[in-house]
């Protein structure tokens, strides 16, 4: 895919340090004038690394990394930190697993060893692990009673066949139940390792006292742990599955729909092949963001067949999913398919305008600069590319790349990935049909 260079219209609003430490450990730290200090630590741990056995491991863990340590008993953690106004909470994801806290910049240097403390050396004491299982079983449950969460898990087991981002990052009730307190404890020493780890400290401290804390912090934590740098990191290597080759639909009949949903879902490259991902986003702003967007436009506002519709290119690192969700009445699912296909067979063959990609230029430049706002915002943007890919000019350039795109990039994008012939489609009925 060639682009044509454009001027960019953002000017540099990022400029962060970036510290690799002997043990392995990433920082990456930055200035900001703000009245905070945001420290993310990212964690190449989730449910993809996991093995089948124990899925759900790593949400577990994140549970029980705020049940106290030797040191701190549990729930001192969260009182230190309420108790200076501070706020902490983490997530886990395919992934990834991230804690973070914010705070002010004067309690700062108190709360980051805490933080690390937590992280690096929890108890999973044996009665902290048999109530928090009690815990996310009852998160698994409510999950299954959610009908958005359900039919988003229908789309990606749809969408993945054989890769482990089929699998619920919560695991299942079965296997969560099963597990041991050991299990955890090994899973924690083998993964909960520095050179597994980036930390993004963001936040209005001068950039080498923020990188002295968090290198600090994690020294006291860790004091007299046995790490080697060399350990090999939790990243696992994973061949991307083929593109479909015929349409394929499935019918989902759940008694909780009050009307029909309908998702078009296409395997598409992940951030392993970051360039390609740029037209596919692109494709997605065109096709469904604001009421003038190509699908909102005809099938919402001008011939109301849907009731909503959205487009989403999601990137895996080693592949991704694009896919396309209408909630609508259920006599317009054929209509509204045949209309989808048509409006990308329409960009494959007529391309897009350039007043659609000069309001895409425009979206890119003011989104990142919202983007760019608080401490957290930023220590985000760095955690996630730098644990993700390992390079943060991804996130610095992103708008640059996005600019540097033209109508034709767009179209080649739609042909390559987007096969009007080849595709799964995932109709959510009620249990009452409509008449």
């Amino acid at each position: 895919m060639t682009s044509t260079l454009v001027p960019s219209t953002i000017k540099s609003l990022n400029a962060p340090t970036i510290r690799q430490l002997p043990n392995g450990l990433t920082i990456i730290a930055e200035h900001l004038p703000v009245e905070a200090v945001n420290l993310n630590i990212w964690l190449n741990i989730g449910s993809a690394i996991e093995t089948e056995s124990i899925n759900g491991m790593a949400h577990f863990l994140e549970h029980i990394i705020f049940k106290g340590t030797p040191k701190l008993p549990s729930g001192e953690f969260e009182r230190l930190v309420e108790q200076k106004g501070a706020v902490m909470n983490a997530a886990t994801s395919q992934e990834y697993t991230h804690f973070y806290i914010t705070s002010a910049p004067k309690d700062f240097a108190k709360l980051a060893p805490l933080q690390w403390e937590v992280l690096l050396n929890p108890s999973i004491a044996d009665d902290d692990f048999e109530r928090e299982r009690s815990v996310v079983l009852e998160e698994i449950r409510r999950s299954n009673d959610n009908l958005n969460r359900r039919c988003y898990r229908k789309v990606i087991e749809t969408a993945f066949e054989k890769l482990p981002y089929r699998r619920q990052v919560l695991g299942t009730a079965e296997i969560i139940s099963q597990l041991q307190a050991q299990q955890m404890r090994d899973f924690h020493q083998s993964c909960y390792q520095p050179n597994s780890m980036t930390a993004a400290v963001v936040g209005n401290l001068p950039v080498e006292e923020l990188i002295d804390i968090v290198t600090d912090s994690f020294a006291e934590a860790n004091n007299g742990k046995n790490v080697s740098p060399r350990s090999p990191s939790p990243k696992i290597n994973l061949t991307p599955e083929s593109p479909f080759t015929k349409i394929v639909r499935h019918e989902v009949v759940d008694d909780a729909l009050q009307q029909a949903r309908l998702t078009m879902i296409w395997r598409v490259p992940g951030l392993t092949q970051l360039q390609e991902t740029y037209a596919l986003d692109v494709l997605a702003t065109i096709l469904s963001r604001g009421k003038t967007s190509r699908l909102v436009c005809d099938l919402r506002e001008e011939r109301g067949l849907v009731f909503s519709i959205g487009v989403s290119n999601t990137s895996y690192r080693y592949q991704g999913v694009f896919y396309i969700s209408a909630r609508l009445p259920e006599q317009n699912l054929a209509e509204v398919e045949t209309a989808i296909a048509h409006h990308i067979h329409t960009i494959q063959q007529e391309s897009v305008t350039e007043t659609e990609m000069k309001r895409i230029r425009t979206l890119v430049a003011n989104r990142f600069i919202f983007a760019n706002e608080t401490p957290s915002d930023r220590a985000n943007l760095y955690g996630y590319y730098q644990s993700m890919i390992g390079d943060l000019g991804a996130a610095l350039n992103y708008p640059q790349n996005i600019q540097a795109l033209d109508s034709s990039d767009i179209q080649q994008a739609a042909l390559k990935y987007l096969s009007v012939n080849a595709y799964r489609l995932v109709t959510f009925v009620p249990k009452v049909r409509s008449r």
